[in-house]
């Protein structure tokens, strides 16, 4: 049986005023991604400075991961903090604990 991984996450800006929700099967290599395109108008994670991981949950199926990131995208922003903040309540950047 293959262990598949796929995350779906949640990024802000420096500020911490914009959210991103999204989902990916390599979070290190998103998160790289979102960095580089910052300052460009090419996404919204570009426009808006969102590289900057604090939240993210773990599956094995794909399914499940897009059908979690389309809940989560419909939430509003309360709920979206309250979501944040049960498993990081300072809103610490979790960019280290994902990449090497």
């Amino acid at each position: 049986m293959w262990n598949h991984n796929y995350y779906v996450y949640i990024t802000t800006n420096p500020n911490k005023t914009v959210l991103y929700v999204g989902v990916t099967n390599d979070i290190r290599v998103r998160l790289l991604q979102h960095k580089q395109n910052s300052a460009t108008q090419k996404s919204f994670t570009g426009k808006y400075y969102c590289y900057n991981l604090i939240y993210y949950e773990h599956f094995t199926h794909i399914e499940h991961a897009i059908e979690r990131e389309k809940e989560i995208k419909k939430w509003r922003r309360e709920k979206k903090n309250a979501l944040i903040e049960s498993t990081n309540p300072n809103w610490i950047f979790l960019n280290n604990e994902v990449e090497d």
